[in-house]
């Protein structure tokens, strides 16, 4: 079997289509970035006895709609609007409302209207969440850290996507406390991501744009190819990725 060479590689990477937040154009050529905990059965097994559900940042609807069935009155917002039309096809069936999110800092919804928030690698405003929680209703979220990735950066000779530790497990901790949020859960972990071919870099860095925001393949045309030649020669890269757990609840005012 021939190897693709790097320009082949760089066409096929940069013609691949992609739709909402579906990687499977690099199955078996990336894998790895999950923590030891499921965050989809930790979902699922919120959703299963939950009422009024939001789903922040829902993408194209792909997590949610695995963990149906769904609440009776189950949204889903998203802010990027390429993403709102393939969420809408996906999950308009299933019975959710899908809302637009112009600003990321207000949620569309009333006070305590919804039991069960659920956020995975979206962006996260802590009073927001607090104040669509009823009293008693949960946030889970798994977030994507500041340090996601930035072996990536380094290796391109890219500047780091953001400020060292500026979003990690303590800092969202402190904002959900602020926001008058009880945690009950936090995790926090640094997985290994490999990448087997140059291809499945660039795909990378195209879908995941802020990781490199002035990411293109003409700009970075001599590291990638550096890049390229290392993959070949030991079979894969290896990078960190940077993910956090947390849980919390709106507590139940206190009688009297």
């Amino acid at each position: 079997m021939t190897v693709p060479g790097y320009d082949e590689l760089v066409v096929a990477a940069m013609a691949a289509p992609h739709e909402g937040w579906d990687f499977e154009w690099v199955a078996g050529r990336c894998e790895g970035s999950e923590p030891s905990w499921s965050y989809r059965d930790l979902a699922r097994a919120h959703v299963a006895g939950a009422d009024r559900l939001l789903d922040m940042d829902t993408g194209g609807g792909e997590l949610l709609a695995s963990l149906g069935p769904l609440p009776p009155r189950t949204w889903a917002t998203e802010g990027w609007p390429p993403n709102i039309s393939v969420a809408r096809r996906r999950l308009e069936p299933l019975g959710v409302t899908v809302v637009p999110v112009p600003d990321k800092d207000r949620l569309p919804l009333p006070d305590a209207s919804v039991g069960l928030v659920l956020n995975r690698h979206g962006s996260l405003a802590a009073h927001e969440v607090r104040r669509v929680l009823r009293p008693g209703g949960v946030l889970l979220t798994q977030q994507v850290g500041s340090e996601d990735c930035a072996d990536l950066n380094q290796a391109l000779g890219a500047p780091p996507a953001h400020a060292p530790d500026s979003w990690t497990l303590r800092t969202a901790s402190v904002e959900l406390s602020a926001a008058g949020l009880r945690l009950t859960l936090m995790r926090e972990e640094h997985p290994v991501l490999t990448f087997y071919d140059i291809g499945a870099v660039i795909y990378h860095l195209r879908v995941v744009a802020w990781q490199i925001p002035d990411f293109s393949v003409e700009r970075y045309d001599a590291s990638l190819r550096r890049l390229h030649q290392r993959i070949s020669a030991e079979g894969r890269i290896n990078v960190h990725a940077h993910r956090f757990l947390i849980a919390a609840e709106r507590p139940i005012p206190s009688a009297g």
